[in-house]
């Protein structure tokens, strides 16, 4: 697995909530569902997308914004619309009034909103519950609101998301699941991309001559017994070199570096249900279950089991950059 792989291999949705909403002016939502990462596309007509603490952004058809959570951000259609509907951590939707409006603004499959007309802004939403960890330090390095204008991409995903959304055929939350990833994957490469959109130090780094080869062979090979030593030998520097060099482009040492990609590893394969904590080991680069749950524990608070049984949903996300806003392209 290449660095990029690794990094973009995170988003793995698995019953993710999508929804159409369907709205005439004058109209605000506010979302307070605490989910990590969510997107929007707008279908027909403008909105304003308003992270708190960041800068608004006004998206158009085509356009797709992802937000970093957990926290809560409003989309309107002006700016100054006072709020009229509150998403809560349960997707449950209620009035400022107290007024639970999640089912009587239903308007049929995965379909939500002002029931008069067929409303002048059509906006597809889709939200992440509990990503996979391996993207986890891609998701912590996100700005608060990232947007990639529809003039940057001709990719189909946004038309064909719209168009998936409402069928209620078998295995359609699959398929749902599978575009929104895409959609992702696709604005994260293209955030990735631009020199100038804060892309992070240790992606840039796979650029750099030392670093570069370095971390290829730790993601391609973390289960390796690597020290120092020996990943300086593989790429051709010397042991002081390569710790200093490392520790300059990506911002900590190589063996601190792969110890966090082993655990984010360890995270992402104890999702499945088959995996016990002994193979889960020797798949990242431990000799035992002990030696796994010790790392794993100091790391995330919690050891593999406990991880599990909360239904390794559990988000702990490296502490964010500031709360900013990207424009690419811009």
């Amino acid at each position: 697995m290449d660095v990029l792989t690794g990094l973009l291999d995170g988003p793995k949705a698995r019953g993710a909530f999508l929804l159409k909403s369907v709205f005439n002016p004058p109209w605000s939502l506010r979302v307070e569902d605490r989910a990590p990462i969510s997107l929007a596309t707008m279908v027909h007509g403008d909105a304003w997308v308003m992270p708190d603490g960041g800068v608004p952004v006004r998206i158009g058809p085509g356009d797709v914004a992802v937000l970093r959570g957990p926290d809560p951000y409003t989309v309107a259609d002006a700016r100054d619309t006072p709020v009229q509907v509150t998403v809560g951590p349960d997707q449950r939707c209620s009035t400022g009034g107290g007024e639970d409006v999640t089912d009587s603004m239903a308007l049929g499959v995965r379909t939500w909103g002002d029931p008069i007309g067929q409303g002048s802004s059509v906006m597809l939403s889709g939200t992440y519950q509990a990503p996979g960890e391996i993207g986890r330090r891609l998701l912590g390095a996100l700005p608060a609101l990232l947007v990639r204008p529809a003039d940057l991409d001709d990719s189909p995903l946004v038309p064909l998301l719209a168009e998936e959304i409402d069928r209620d055929e078998p295995g359609q939350e699959l398929v749902l699941d599978r575009l929104l990833d895409l959609l992702f994957v696709s604005v994260l490469r293209t955030w990735l991309a631009e020199p100038d959109a804060g892309a992070p130090a240790w992606y840039r780094a796979r650029s750099d001559s030392t670093v570069g080869p370095a971390l290829r062979l730790l993601h391609e090979h973390p289960a390796q017994g690597w020290t120092v030593e020996s990943l300086a030998r593989k790429v051709g520097v010397s042991r002081a070199g390569l710790a200093r060099r490392f520790a300059e482009v990506v911002g900590e040492p190589p063996m601190t570096y792969l110890a966090g990609l082993r655990i984010a590893l360890a995270a992402d394969l104890l999702r499945e249900p088959d995996a016990t904590v002994a193979t889960v080991a020797h798949q990242v680069g431990y000799s035992s279950a002990f030696a796994l749950s010790s790392a794993f524990k100091r790391v995330r608070g919690v050891s593999p089991q406990e991880y599990r049984r909360s239904g390794a949903s559990r988000i702990v996300l490296p502490e964010p950059t500031p709360s900013r806003t990207v424009v690419l392209g811009g």
